[in-house]
């Protein structure tokens, strides 16, 4: 998951923008300004100067008033950004925490997580996934943790 030397790394911004295209992307096959200002609640000149911004740095092919697509560049980075943002998930929700709130923690953590912390969540989650029902000392986390919340 090592970014290329020549690679500058992205921008926490450049990685929204490109997950949320290749979201879009992978459903119309092409995306427009609306339907990342939509995604992203950004204003549509915000989009469209970003755009400008990720075509000059190779990420995606614009045309002024077309679809964008991505170049093997960006989806490299999209795709990176994504598997991230679904292993941090993954790991907390195991631990018990609720969609929604996992979903938006990984939205934030998967810009600043170190790529060796991120292996250890991957192994613990596949490791936990060995088990049909979970193991028992996750099962009693979460125990502990709901009767924790009951006295507060």
């Amino acid at each position: 998951m090592e970014y290329l030397k020549d690679d500058i790394m992205p921008t926490e911004r450049i990685e929204d923008y490109l997950e949320a295209l290749n979201a879009i992307i992978k459903k119309k096959g092409y995306a427009k300004v609306k339907d990342i200002a939509l995604m992203l609640h950004v204003s549509p000149p915000s989009v469209t100067e970003m755009f400008q911004r990720l075509q000059k740095q190779g990420y995606i092919n614009y045309e002024k008033y077309s679809g964008v697509t991505l170049t093997d560049k960006g989806i490299k980075v999209a795709e990176k950004t994504q598997k991230k943002h679904v292993i941090i998930c993954s790991f907390l929700e195991t631990l018990g925490v609720p969609h929604d709130i996992a979903n938006d923690d990984a939205c934030r953590i998967e810009h600043i997580v170190h790529p060796k912390t991120l292996s250890y969540m991957e192994k613990f989650v596949s490791f936990i996934d060995l088990y049909e029902e979970g193991p028992k000392f996750l099962k009693k986390f979460i125990q502990y943790y709901q009767t924790e919340l009951l006295k507060k």
